[in-house]
């Protein structure tokens, strides 16, 4: 059987895992991790065990429901609709990596901002995201699958030009967020609420508008 999990997506979770545990290995067991800054002074921190621990857990529950998603679907709608929903994981895998990656730089005192380096990347994904929605046509290979039908041309239309806005407007903020550098703490809130976001709201646009 088909299944939207695949061994790669188990060894991005594994390599998160090992990161963690190098962490422990050289980061002492009492650090935390300074999530936001009110000048030059931490006034946000993060636990090393709980941060260390937040990143494998957001994969398991990703790993966990993309494979029960997989099995729930016919084999036909897998099809229709593994070319994006693969991609998709493995995306939101890297993303809790990279931070979990960033976790180590700033434990063993490294300079270099994977969080920031993070928000940028996904700014500039979701940028091109956002035009590839925004200018989908019907039935094409860029545009949104939902469980339930778009009846109308025009209902369609005004779903994918309302999510590519919506897209483009959280690409924008994460680049805004990026330059700016509010501190890791934001940055990650920034990600997981826009990931989170963009779908449930392109699901909303396509229930209140599929019979437009």
């Amino acid at each position: 059987m088909s299944s939207l999990v695949s061994r790669f997506h188990l060894f991005v979770f594994g390599v998160t895992l090992a990161i963690a545990g190098v962490v422990v290995v050289h980061v002492p067991e009492g650090y935390a991790f300074p999530a936001h800054w009110q000048g030059s002074t931490a006034d946000w921190l993060w636990p090393r065990d709980l941060a260390l621990a937040v990143a494998p857990a957001v994969q398991l529950v990703l790993i966990a429901g993309f494979f029960m998603l997989g099995r729930r679907l016919s084999k036909t709608h897998l099809s229709k609709t593994q070319h994006i929903l693969d991609p998709a994981l493995t995306l939101l895998l890297f993303v809790a990596a990279s931070c979990q990656l960033g976790l180590l730089l700033m434990g063993i005192g490294s300079d270099f901002d994977l969080f920031r380096i993070t928000a940028g990347g996904l700014a500039a994904l979701l940028a091109v995201l956002a035009v590839v929605i925004f200018e989908a046509e019907r039935h094409s290979y860029g545009g949104l699958r939902m469980p339930w039908p778009i009846a109308s041309d025009r209902a369609w239309l005004w779903v994918h030009r309302l999510s590519g806005v919506a897209c483009g407007q959280v690409a924008a903020l994460l680049a805004f967020l990026a330059w700016t550098d509010p501190g890791p703490g934001i940055l990650v809130i920034a990600m997981v609420s826009g990931l989170i976001g963009l779908p449930i709201l392109a699901a909303v646009f396509t229930l209140l508008l599929r019979r437009v």
